[in-house]
């Protein structure tokens, strides 16, 4: 038999893993001297031994690893197949980071969306007709208003919006929802921002289903930040870049 350091060098790990495999009851000692502590092994512990580290180059966790070591072969089978669906999904979701970061070196972004989920709210809001996005900035000048539209893209006339308001208007309830969500950095233009959003929609064939918020928040210390925030479905744009007014609560 041979203690841990000779087993250690011959299966490649380090004694500090073989002590953290008897501690999880994943490999235990053939034998532990009652005087010196000692642990002694065999080849039976090395055969064990090099099959934890053959399933773990597969992919499966340690703790996998004990409900399956002893286990019949379709166990194996079926916590394998999990993790290769795993191994999967990650390298999917890795590859779109990677393409993300490939795309902002190739041209760096003045914003930069996040898809995420929002939770449901309700706001008191009132109607108007804008001509041009660039008139929507005098009607934000109130802290912490928050500005809805409903548009598919960028605007090619007179559109509807909506603001919040303390007094009168209708109460506008909004589902939870997946969105794509920015905070807009200083010295960037929230109608440059969201151009930008919208072109950055369409490129990844997102749609929008629903309106656009631009909520104007204000710290206390005074400084402010703008978030634009689009509720957005996979799926190809609508040729109108306006929703349908059944879409719009009056």
């Amino acid at each position: 038999m041979w203690r841990i350091g000779r087993l250690a060098r011959l299966a490649g790990v380090s004694e500090r893993t073989l002590r953290h495999y008897d501690r999880i009851g994943l490999l235990s000692p053939a034998a532990v001297d009652g005087v010196t502590g000692y642990r002694w092994y065999g080849t039976a512990e090395l055969v064990r031994l090099d099959r934890i580290r053959g399933l773990q180059h597969l992919g499966l966790s340690l703790r996998l690893i004990a409900e399956t070591i002893d286990a019949p072969d379709s166990h194996l089978a079926q916590a394998l197949g999990e993790t290769v669906a795993t191994l999967h999904r990650d390298i999917a979701a890795l590859s779109a980071v990677a393409a993300r970061a490939e795309e902002y070196l190739t041209t760096p972004a003045p914003i930069l969306p996040q898809q995420t989920t929002v939770p449901a709210r309700r706001l008191r809001v009132r109607h108007l007709t804008v001509a041009h996005p660039a008139e929507l900035a005098d009607h934000c000048a109130a802290d912490a208003a928050v500005l809805l539209t409903w548009l598919r893209g960028r605007p090619s006339g007179e559109f509807t919006a909506a603001l919040t308001t303390a007094r009168g208007g209708r109460w506008l309830a909004l589902p939870a929802r997946t969105a794509v969500r920015v905070v807009v950095p200083p010295g960037t233009g929230v109608v440059d921002a969201g151009r930008y959003l919208f072109d950055w929609l369409h490129h990844r064939g997102l749609t929008v289903c629903g309106p656009t918020l631009e909520e104007h928040l204000v710290d206390d210390d005074g400084d402010r930040a703008t978030v634009l925030e689009v509720p957005v479905q996979a799926g190809p744009t609508p040729p109108s870049t306006a929703l349908p007014l059944r879409a719009i609560p009056s």
